[in-house]
């Protein structure tokens, strides 16, 4: 299907829809509890006092995030997508604890921070 949508300029998308074919996946979501709101609230009030008191507050603020790459090519399913007329009940066999590698990254105003295990 890709070749055809090189050479014939059609969208993929198009392709995909004339060859009934349908994307399968699970979505996941959050939920989101009566809470929540109370707690955002007192989120951006502790966050805008904070930033009244430390004026560079914004600098010390991190953002991190962890990733997982199975060296035996394992994919993790939620990034895994399968084009089919109908869902084929694919079983993929995995070992128990197969080898990986953990990585880490925070981005932060002083730069990026990286951790592989």
């Amino acid at each position: 299907m890709r070749l055809r949508t090189r050479v014939g300029g059609e969208r993929r998308n198009c392709i995909h829809k004339a060859a009934s074919c349908q994307v399968i996946y699970s979505q996941f979501g959050l939920a989101i509890h009566q809470n929540d709101n109370q707690a955002r609230r007192r989120f951006v009030e502790w966050a805008q006092n904070e930033i009244a008191v430390v004026p560079d507050f914004h600098k010390r603020i991190l953002f991190s995030d962890e990733a997982h790459f199975w060296l035996n090519g394992y994919v993790n399913k939620q990034n895994c997508r399968i084009w089919s007329e109908a869902n084929p009940q694919v079983y993929v066999e995995t070992p128990l604890h197969p080898e990986k590698l953990t990585v880490w990254c925070a981005l932060w105003a002083g730069g990026i921070l990286l951790q592989k295990r």
